[in-house]
């Protein structure tokens, strides 16, 4: 089974002359198929630990490691390569273009991968937006929909191209109790039957405690919550 691994991430900031370390030798695992909660006050570094485990920002000291494969080690052209393989991303914010319907902002991922696998891509784009339940919305554009299904629209975008891993930052943040609730669930059982690892950063102790494990960032260290 693939994992995820971070080993002693450690990262400090550095304003005028004052340092904030938001990061101290965090360590932990993922497998696939596996989720993990991070929750912690803002500015607690949850956002800054998600872009580390992807490879968009470096940290002072550590590595990430996907299985043996150290990916801190790897020069930037393969680590791109990987890291387009190894993960799917959602945020708060959905980040939609506009000007494509649901379908093509789905397909802009297999476009900027160079996948040109049209009928598969075609299929596994059509396949994932009914499991979540938006099937019906592809030709939609996202100033069409709601909050709520465009964030279906930007989960569905994280996963179409069967990544080993999704990291979320605060997926639902945006959203109302109920379309909230509705999001998280679809996110577990979306994971689960896809083999999907999941690490979510979140302030929603609801959506924390529905995953198999959750830690707490507090002063720089990465706790059992």
């Amino acid at each position: 089974m693939n994992k995820l691994t971070a080993s002693n991430i450690s990262k400090t900031y550095q304003s005028g002359d004052h340092q904030t370390e938001v990061l101290s030798n965090i360590s932990f695992s993922i497998s696939e198929g596996n989720s993990i909660g991070i929750i912690g006050y803002s500015g607690s570094g949850k956002t800054t630990l998600l872009q580390i485990l992807a490879g968009l920002e470096t940290p002072d000291q550590g590595d990430i490691f996907f299985n043996e494969i150290n990916l801190s080690s790897n020069n930037s052209n393969n680590f791109n390569s990987m890291r387009g393989n190894l993960f799917g991303y959602a945020y708060q914010f959905h980040y939609l273009l506009d000007d494509l319907t649901v379908f093509e902002n789905c397909n802009l991922v297999f476009k900027i991968a160079n996948n040109n696998k049209v009928n598969e891509n075609s299929k596994r784009i059509i396949q994932i937006l009914d499991e979540l339940g938006i099937a019906s919305l592809q030709e939609k554009y996202p100033y069409m929909l709601s909050g709520g299904e465009r964030q279906r629209v930007a989960i569905a975008r994280a996963v179409v191209h069967e990544p080993k891993f999704v990291l979320m930052d605060e997926p639902t943040g945006n959203l109302d109790h109920e379309n909230a609730e509705v999001i998280q669930n679809l996110t577990i059982k979306l994971a689960q039957n896809h083999n999907i690892g999941i690490v979510v950063a979140t302030h929603d102790l609801n959506y924390a405690d529905k995953l198999d494990a959750v830690f707490r960032i507090e002063n720089g260290d990465l706790k059992s919550a």
